[in-house]
C-alpha cells in the first residue's frame, strides 16, 4: 500500500495559458503578484558605481570593463539580450559613464529596454563593432591600459577588441564581476527566496500527485505546467528507480514503481534570480538502505550549513560533508557521494563561488550557495538532498529555502 506521498490526484482540464493537463493538487498554484518587487533603475546604477569602485582598489587598477550579452550585462544595467554573432555589448570605464555597442538596426529595440540613460555606440553591418569600442574609448581620453573581460564573452569579440585596441592589456574581469555578483543585497536575497518558495509549492504539487506508471517526461511535464501556472518559467530534472545512481541521470526511460526513489532537481527564476532545490521521496515505503542513506545525507546537509560561515574557507564547506558521508561507509573521496558540494546562485543557476575541495574562495557575508550533498549507489539508486544557503554574518549560514526535508515520505512536508 503507497503512502501518502504516492496518492495519484484527480487530473483537470488544460489550462487556457498552455500549461496542460495538470493534477488537482496544482490548481491551488497562483502567480506571486504584489510579492515581487522589481530591480530599480537606481539599483542597476548603484552596481556600475561598486565596479568603477572595485577597479579603482585594485592593484593594479583596472581601466575598463568589457561585456557581451549574458547574465553579467543584464545584473548591471537590467537589459536582457540574447548572444549571437553581431556584438551587443557594454564597456564600463573606471571613470566615466558607461557606453553600450550595438548593430545600428538594433537601436531603437535597445532604446525600449534601458533602464537608465545610457550612451549607445551603434556599429553598421561592414562596421568593426570592437574598433567603434577602441574609438570610443580614445574620445574618452582612454588610449592604453587594463580592461577586464567579463568570463562569458566570446573569444571572437575579445580577439577582435585585442586588434582594435593594441595598447591595451585584456584581462580577466572576475577580481571585480565575481566580488559585485557574489554578494547579495537584501533585495535579491529576498528574490531568490521567493523563487524558491515557488519552487516548493511546485515540488509539494507533484509528490502529492504521484501514481504508478507515470513516467519521467510526465512528471516533468506537471512542474513546468505547475510554474506557468504562478506566471514563471521553470523546470526540474526527474529521476526515477535506479536512474537516480547518475546524479544528471540517464537516457533511458522510466515509470514509476512502488519502492521507487523519485529525485527532483530543479527551480525557477524570479525577476532573473534562480532557486535549486532538490527533494527525493520514495512512491510507498522506503527500505531500511534507503532509510539509512537519506539520514547520511541529512546530517552531511546539517554539517555543511554549520561549516559555512564567514572567514572559513569554500574548500571547508566540502570537507565538512564529505566528511560526514566518508564516516558513514560511503567513501572515501568521490566514491559515492560523486560531485562538489555546491556552487554559488543568482542570475545564473551555477555562478562564483564554487564549494568544492580545495577551493580557497574566503566566504564573506550575504553569498549565497547551494547545499547539496549525496549518495549514489550504481544499479540501486541515488540520493539528494539540495536547499540553499546565504552565509551570515556571524554563526552558521541561514537557510533560503524554507527547510531542509523533512522524511523521504513527505520530502517537502
Amino acid at each position: 500500500m503507497a503512502s501518502a506521498l504516492a496518492v495519484g490526484g484527480e487530473i483537470v482540464a488544460a489550462k487556457a495559458d498552455g500549461s496542460g493537463a495538470l493534477p488537482a493538487a496544482f490548481t491551488s498554484l497562483n502567480p506571486l503578484g504584489a510579492r515581487v518587487k522589481s530591480i530599480t533603475s537606481e539599483e542597476f546604477q548603484s552596481r556600475l558605481q561598486h565596479a568603477q569602485q572595485l577597479m579603482g582598489e585594485l592593484q593594479p587598477q583596472f581601466d575598463g570593463l568589457f561585456f557581451s550579452a549574458g547574465t553579467s550585462l543584464y545584473y548591471f544595467t537590467g537589459i536582457r539580450w540574447g548572444l549571437s554573432e553581431r556584438l551587443m555589448g557594454m564597456v564600463l570605464p573606471r571613470k566615466g559613464t558607461a557606453f553600450l555597442l550595438a548593430p545600428a538596426f538594433e537601436e531603437g529595440r535597445l532604446r525600449e529596454r534601458l533602464r537608465f540613460p545610457i550612451d549607445i555606440h551603434v556599429w553598421q553591418e561592414d562596421q568593426s563593432p570592437t574598433k567603434v569600442a577602441a574609438n570610443a574609448l580614445s574620445e574618452l581620453g582612454l588610449r592604453s591600459g587594463r580592461i577586464g573581460v567579463e568570463e562569458t564573452a566570446g573569444f571572437t569579440f575579445v580577439d577582435h577588441f585585442r586588434q582594435a585596441a593594441p595598447a591595451f592589456e585584456f584581462i580577466s574581469a572576475d577580481p571585480v564581476t565575481i566580488a559585485c555578483r557574489g554578494h547579495k543585497t537584501a533585495h535579491e536575497l529576498d528574490l531568490i527566496r521567493l523563487a524558491c518558495d515557488a519552487t516548493f509549492d511546485v515540488f509539494r504539487a507533484v509528490f502529492a500527485s504521484l501514481k504508478a506508471g507515470v513516467s519521467q517526461q510526465e512528471i516533468g511535464s506537471w512542474i513546468e505546467g505547475g510554474f506557468s501556472r504562478m506566471g514563471l518559467r521553470g523546470g526540474a530534472l526527474v529521476l526515477i528507480g535506479a536512474s537516480a545512481a547518475l546524479p544528471h541521470g540517464s537516457a533511458k526511460p522510466q515509470t514509476l514503481r512502488e519502492g521507487d526513489v523519485v529525485l527532483i532537481d530543479g527551480g525557477c527564476a524570479v525577476e532573473g534570480y534562480e532557486s535549486d532545490v532538490t527533494r527525493t521521496g520514495v512512491f510507498g515505503k522506503p527500505s531500511v538502505k534507503m532509510q539509512s542513506v537519506y539520514e547520511i545525507v541529512r546530517k552531511a546537509q546539517d554539517a555543511a550549513l554549520d561549516a559555512a560561515r564567514a572567514g572559513k574557507l569554500s574548500g571547508s564547506v566540502d570537507d565538512a560533508a564529505r566528511a560526514v558521508i566518508a564516516t558513514a561507509g560511503y567513501g572515501p573521496d568521490y566514491k559515492f557521494f560523486t560531485h562538489r558540494l555546491g556552487h554559488g546562485i543568482g542570475l545564473d543557476g551555477h555562478e562564483h563561488p564554487y564549494l568544492v575541495r580545495g577551493s580557497k574562495t574566503v566566504l564573506e557575508p550575504n553569498m549565497t550557495f547551494s547545499n547539496e550533498p549525496g549518495i549514489y549507489i550504481p544499479g540501486e539508486f541515488g540520493l539528494r538532498c539540495e536547499d540553499l544557503m546565504v552565509i551570515a554574518a556571524d554563526g552558521p549560514a541561514q537557510l533560503l529555502t524554507q527547510r531542509f526535508p523533512v522524511s523521504l515520505e513527505k520530502p517537502l512536508g
